[in-house]
Order: C-alpha cells, then sequence, then structure tokens
C-alpha cells in the first residue's frame, strides 16, 4: 500500500542557487526527508534535463556523484519520472521541481503537501510584511499552505516599531536552536554563514567564567566571493553606496561589510554588553573563508602574578568543547591549515590552535581618577587587560552554513505533528 501525499515528510526548497542547490545535496545525503519539492519559480535551459545538470555538477564541490561517493566510482542514477510534472529520482529518491510561480503565495506548497520550507532565494527577508505584496512577502509560504519557513539568510525588518520580533526569532543550529516554539515561531532565520561561524566561535567564551568578562570585541572576516559580486567592473545600480563590490570579483581584493555582529547579538544577546565591530573582506576564491576574531578580556592574575588567560587556556576552552558541548559542530586543530583543506568539511568553524596568540598588559587607574567618581581614600590600581586573537575557519557555502542549515531544518521538522 502506497504512503499517501499527506503521511509523507516533504521539505520545500524556494529557490535554487548556491544555498538552495547545496540544501538539496544535503538533504539527498541526509536522506531525513521523504523527498523534496524544489520551487524554481521559471524555466531553466530549453528542458528538464538542463536543470537536472544544474543541480547535479557544481564547480566548486564537483559531480553530485563526487559529493555523495568520494572516488569510489559509483555514479548517481537518475531518472526522469515524470517530465510534464517534473518528477526526478536520484537514487530513487523523489525531487519534485515546480517552475510556475515566483511569488510564494502563490507556490502550491498545500497540493504538494509541503509543511516546511526552506527559502533560499534571499528576496524575502521582512516577516512582517504581508503576503498581498505585490513583490512578495515571506509569509506568502504559510498563505500557500506550509505551516513552517526556514529564510537561509538575515531578517532585514523595515519597520520594527510596529512588529512582534519575538515571533520571528534567528536560530542557529548548536548555539540557540532549542529556543524554537512551534506553538509561536512560524518564520525562522538562519543567519548568515559569518555569523553561524563567529557564534559557534564567541559562545565557548562567554560560557568560560574567565573569559566572559569581555571589554570589547571585533572581527574580520577574510570571506570568499559570493554572488552579489561582480565578475568584471560594472556601472552601480542607482542609489549604491559602496562603489567596490562593482569592481572585478576575480583580480581584488575588496573591503565589505557584514551584519554579523547585528545578527549575532539575537542569537547571543550577551554580547549586546560589550562593544563588537566586524568586517568583511572580500579575496577571489570560491568558498572557504577565515574569521579573525580580537577580543579583550579583563583577566585575572595567578599567585605568581601570571594573567590566567594565555594561549594554551583559550585553546583549551576550544578542546573541551569540541568534544563536549559542540561535539561535531565545533573543531579544534593544531595543523597548520590553508584554505583549501577545509573545502567541504563539516563543521560550523575550525580552530586553528597554532594561530591563537595573547598578550596581557595591566590598566593603570589613579586615584585621583577613582576618587573623581566617588571612591573615598583611593589608592592607584592596576587592573590586568589580556588581548587575545584567534582564527577560525569555516566552509561558508556548504560544509559550514549548509550543515547547520540542515541540522536546524530537520529539528524543526521534527516538531511539526
Amino acid at each position: 500500500m502506497e504512503t499517501s501525499i499527506n503521511e509523507k515528510k516533504l521539505l520545500g526548497i524556494n529557490g535554487l542557487g548556491r544555498i538552495g542547490k547545496l540544501s538539496l545535496w544535503y538533504h539527498l545525503l541526509s536522506r531525513k526527508f521523504d523527498g523534496l519539492v524544489v520551487n524554481v519559480g521559471r524555466e531553466v535551459g530549453k528542458s528538464l534535463d538542463h536543470l537536472v545538470q544544474t543541480m547535479t555538477s557544481d564547480s566548486t564541490y564537483g559531480t553530485l556523484d563526487h559529493f555523495l561517493y568520494g572516488y569510489t566510482g559509483k555514479v548517481c542514477q537518475i531518472e526522469i519520472r515524470d517530465g510534464e510534472k517534473g518528477i526526478i529520482l536520484i537514487d530513487g529518491f523523489p525531487v519534485k521541481i515546480l517552475n510556475k510561480d515566483r511569488n510564494p503565495r502563490d507556490i502550491k506548497w498545500k497540493d504538494e503537501g509541503v509543511r516546511l520550507v526552506v527559502d533560499c532565494t534571499g528576496k524575502f527577508l521582512d516577516p512582517t510584511i504581508p503576503d498581498s505584496d505585490p513583490k512578495g512577502a515571506v509569509l506568502g509560504h504559510l498563505t500557500a499552505g506550509t505551516q513552517k519557513v526556514i529564510v537561509s539568510a538575515p531578517f532585514k525588518i523595515k519597520n520594527k516599531a510596529h512588529a512582534d520580533l519575538k515571533r520571528y526569532p534567528t536560530l542557529i543550529y548548536g548555539i540557540n536552536h532549542l529556543k524554537y516554539n512551534p506553538l509561536q515561531h512560524d518564520v525562522i532565520s538562519a543567519a548568515s554563514c559569518t555569523t553561524t561561524g563567529l557564534a559557534h566561535m564567541i559562545n565557548p567564551l562567554l560560557e568560560d567564567r574567565e573569559t566572559n568578562h569581555i571589554l570589547t570585541a571585533s572581527m574580520s572576516t577574510v570571506h570568499a566571493a559570493t554572488n552579489t559580486q561582480s565578475v568584471l567592473d560594472s556601472v552601480p545600480s542607482t542609489g549604491t553606496g559602496d562603489l567596490r563590490k562593482n569592481r572585478s570579483v576575480l583580480n581584488n581584493i575588496i573591503l565589505s561589510t557584514t551584519g554579523a555582529a547585528k545578527t549575532l547579538e539575537k542569537v547571543l544577546p550577551e554580547i549586546i554588553n560589550f562593544g563588537f565591530m566586524a568586517d568583511s573582506i572580500r579575496i577571489p576564491t570560491n568558498t572557504v573563508s577565515l574569521i579573525s576574531l580580537n577580543i579583550t578580556f579583563h583577566s585575572r592574575v595567578n599567585e605568581n602574578g601570571m594573567p590566567i588567560i594565555n594561549a594554551d587556556y583559550i585553546n583549551n576552552i576550544y578542546r573541551m568543547v569540541a568534544e563536549g558541548s559542540q561535539k561535531g559542530l565545533l573543531y579544534y586543530t593544531d595543523r597548520q591549515n590553508v584554505s583549501a583543506d577545509l573545502l567541504g568539511f563539516p563543521a560550523a568553524i575550525v580552530i586553528e590552535g597554532n594561530a591563537t596568540h595573547t598578550r596581557t598588559g595591566f590598566l593603570k587607574v589613579s586615584s585621583e581618577m577613582l576618587s573623581a567618581v566617588g571612591i573615598k581614600n583611593p589608592q592607584d590600581i592596576n587592573i590586568p587587560v589580556t588581548h587575545a586573537k584567534i582564527m577560525g575557519w569555516y566552509d561558508n557555502e556548504y560544509g559550514s552554513y549548509v550543515n547547520c542549515l540542515g541540522k536546524l531544518t530537520e529539528y524543526v521538522a521534527s516538531h511539526i505533528s
């Protein structure tokens, strides 16, 4: 007896760009769903065969055969079961392609039996926009019949004054995904690739009693190229303030911005208590990025007057969580890596321990300064302050971001009755 469409556990993916295609690959490997329904929203090439070729080959990660089976020589068995209905079998796993509608409210999720959608278009980032908006809105997915939506990008909410922001959480698997409330949360943001790596990098420091006294922090991500950049120099669009992204991605190091720090506040609210700055440096590689985290602690000293926080102390924090609370998500290594070594590596962040460095100085606070703030009979004091530089690798496409997105997707799906 065949399983009815309402009994099957189907995942919808809206958009087949970098994150959409790699999410498809993740779930082909994971097999936690009974099938996928992928909305492309338009015809691709001249036939369904052209779409299949696009889906199963990638300039960064190679062919789907290689992705699933390595160098074993085994190949995927791909069958177009019904070209008119867009039904494809990949090693027996059903993938249905929708190509008629781009506005979320018009996509036939209910007819397809899809109750969870991952929106990978990068277009619908404001969950407060009504589904009636002619340009489309993420709430349209709910109108179209799905129960939950995960957006594979940070929210960009324009009118925060009248929005119930608690209804629209930002969740990162392994950091705060347990805060998901099925009764309250219908639209979720899975943050960004950099915020995902950064959250896993800084969370162990916030949880340790010595390193959670943070005075200030900043980070730079040396980031691989993305499709928001120009292949060759181009003329900026009207109103564009950043002229650098219109310069050629092929042969430039490009200073850029990142919203990672702001998004991180939604995931780890503790960082609001200290200053955090973030920027991005785009480089001409296709994936794998590097976070350089600079962080300053109020440090204690031991009985010998030596600072407790040093490189070994920080690395031991990461070693412990890599085998404990963040096992399988944070990795620690003493190897000397280059970016290609982390291609596809399934980790939110990989701490390169040999690159961890610290310096401790003493902040002198004079008796005059203490007296000025009302302290009676003050004496000069020296406050130990430790500055640390920590390096973390993350495959900003598949290895870090899509893996965490996939695990979050499976977690949300497990709470749909």
